[in-house]
């Protein structure tokens, strides 16, 4: 699998209970053959998956397409990744508080 189908498979994986009253935008600027610009958007308990960088994000992560799927499929411990600029991630906090919900971490 790559990063665009697993962007775009999210939110079929997210319950809509668990995102209730929540509201964030992430852009993923994925470099690489496997790469692209993604965003996610969670507002009113729906989360949506769209190609390029599409409204003002809470949270931007960089990587390439390669590292991102070894994050996610968990070859690549995150913390390791960031530390080793593998993974950059504009707002760690954000992060944290959507990588579970979303199956990012």
């Amino acid at each position: 699998m790559i990063a665009k189908d697993f962007i775009f498979k999210l939110p079929e994986k997210v319950r809509k209970e668990a995102v209730e009253g929540m509201e964030t935008t992430f852009h993923f600027e994925l470099s690489g053959d496997d790469g692209g610009d993604f965003t996610l958007s969670l507002k009113d308990g729906v989360l949506t998956a769209d190609e390029g960088l599409v409204g003002e994000p809470k949270c931007v992560v960089k990587s390439s397409g390669d590292n991102f799927m070894k994050v996610v499929t968990g070859e690549l411990n995150p913390l390791m990744a960031i530390l080793t600029g593998k993974l950059k991630v504009s707002n760690q906090g954000e992060m944290v508080r959507y990588a579970k919900i979303f199956g990012l971490m």
